[in-house]
């Protein structure tokens, strides 16, 4: 793992024949994931992104707040 300012690379996964990759140890670690978390997949046309779900949510409760203010 190499880590620049908060921004790190973990290395390089492969996709198995059923598309799965596995998210390599330090990742987890760093982002607190366990078996059973839910991921959000965003992407563009550059690539893609995981995301907890619980984090979306965060900010989706934070958003309707300040809309109903």
């Amino acid at each position: 793992m190499t880590e620049n300012d908060g921004k790190y690379i973990f290395g390089v996964v492969k996709v198995g024949d059923k598309g799965q990759i596995v998210i390599p140890r330090d990742a987890r670690k760093v982002y607190d994931i366990k078996p059973g978390d839910a991921l959000l997949v965003l992407g563009d046309q550059r690539g893609m992104a995981l995301l907890k779900t619980e984090i979306f949510q965060s900010v989706i409760n934070q958003a309707m707040e300040g809309l109903t203010k």
